[in-house]
């Protein structure tokens, strides 16, 4: 079977002529960006705000980024991730790479940078709005299409269906922008869940009872190859129930449940998972097994009162095979997150997910922009019958700094322990982030 890395590669040179063409359409458009009110509107999940310019309003200039056009509105953003760290290794744990044939080392790499673009098509019948999304990932040293789609308004169930490239849905943390979580990066368990898919999906909810949900099929026709495809198909759902909602305080209490089905790709399938460090390898790995198909189950609890917030997500994933054995594993985080400075973290109920942090002055005004103190506990547990691809799990004390709307700094500390190959080893985690996002 040919190599999937190359597989992927021909799917990027074949994505690369077809936004370029976009790019050029877009560009044709007649685009003015000033003399314009904006109404905002929702775009799903990746953290672009859309907007739609009324006619013949000549009230508000639009910002820098965001421009009117014929047949569409443009906002056009980008995003870059650097991180620096380094590792303090236990002998034990030491020992571990040594047979896993692993190397920690310092150094600073990019995690990802991407562009951006969203518009809202002029459409009076039914709300029509797209994005495209292009990335670099850090990991592969390649360039590839990211949340990319269409988004179609219908009332008349209560939401919106998007049809393109998009997170499936499993998972607030997955769910929400990349660059907008309190921690670096999403929680261990989490990796078992493919980043992006292909497919369609519908998200909606119901004001008064407070219940929110989206549903979706994908499958692997047009990612066929990508690191990110790793099932042939997959149903995922998310619904949840807000018990509590005062929008003014900031006070949510946030419960959600998360069921996936799935089937992998030529019923093979390999979990592995970084230490919750990008420029660190992947030290829990199962090496490929049998699995025809998966069912995933997951649940979110999240309370937020102003700048306080406590929360907790747990999942469970099960493979099963017809012919061999079956598998499950375990994995799970609780976070805490506590502002320094008079400002909180908004709850959007377009997505059911928590927003990017305001910056009320920022340290190029006068100001200290906005600090965060964060403690999070995570685990994974990859260890099952003949499978023994280790167990992880870390605390993370750590302070973010976000110093204006676009620049954010994180400091973080994490210690973790290692129980595989028959022994446990510690390692100590150093790690600066500098992040740039314009949305």
């Amino acid at each position: 079977m040919e190599n999937l890395s190359i597989q992927g590669r021909r799917q990027q040179s074949r994505t690369l002529p077809l936004l370029i063409l976009l790019l050029v359409a877009i560009y044709c458009l007649p685009f003015q960006s000033f003399g314009q009110e904006k109404k905002t509107v929702p775009d799903g999940t990746e953290g672009l705000v859309l907007t739609i310019p009324p006619e013949d309003s000549l009230v508000k200039k639009l910002p820098w980024n965001e421009f009117d056009g014929r047949f569409s509105t443009l906002k056009i953003g980008f995003g870059y991730i650097g991180d620096l760290a380094a590792f303090s290794q236990s002998d034990v744990f030491s020992q571990q790479m040594d047979t896993a044939g692993l190397n920690f080392e310092s150094k600073f790499e990019t995690r990802d940078a991407r562009l951006l673009m969203s518009g809202v098509l002029k459409n009076k019948k039914r709300s029509l709005s797209w994005k495209v999304a292009y990335m670099y990932e850090g990991d592969d040293k390649i360039w590839m299409l990211r949340e990319t789609g269409l988004t179609i308004g219908v009332p008349e169930l209560a939401g919106n269906i998007f049809i393109g490239r998009t997170k499936e849905g499993y998972s607030m943390v997955k769910v929400m922008n990349g660059h907008s979580p309190w921690t670096g990066e999403r929680q261990m368990a989490l990796d078992v869940i493919p980043i992006l898919a292909d497919g369609i999906k519908w998200f909606g909810s119901l004001p008064k009872p407070r219940v929110f949900w989206n549903l979706g099929y994908y499958n692997d026709v047009f990612s066929e190859g990508q690191g990110f495809s790793t099932f042939a198909w997959q149903l995922a759902g998310r619904v949840g129930w807000l018990p509590y909602y005062e929008k003014e305080n900031n006070k949510v209490v946030h419960v959600a449940a998360n069921l996936r089905y799935g089937k992998p790709v030529d019923g093979q399938i390999t979990l592995k998972s970084r230490p919750e460090s990008n420029p660190a390898p992947q030290i829990i790995n199962t090496g490929s097994f049998q699995a025809d198909h998966s069912t995933h189950i997951g649940a979110e609890l999240y309370y937020s009162s102003g700048r306080f917030m406590i929360g907790s997500e747990v999942m469970m994933h099960s493979f099963k095979s017809d012919d061999f054995e079956d598998h499950t594993f375990y994995g799970g985080d609780a976070v805490v997150s506590l502002f320094l400075t008079p400002t909180k973290r908004p709850y959007t109920t377009v997505s059911s997910v928590f927003g990017f942090v305001p910056v009320k002055k920022s340290v190029f005004n006068g100001g200290w922009g906005e600090w965060e103190a964060v403690l999070r506990l995570s685990s994974l547990d990859l260890n099952d019958k003949s499978v023994q691809g280790g167990k992880f799990w870390r605390i993370t004390p750590m302070v973010n700094w976000y110093m204006t709307k676009i620049m954010r700094m994180e400091f973080i500390y994490g210690y973790g322990e290692l129980d595989r190959y028959n022994l446990k080893g510690g390692v100590n985690l150093f790690q600066t982030r500098i992040q740039f996002t314009v949305m």
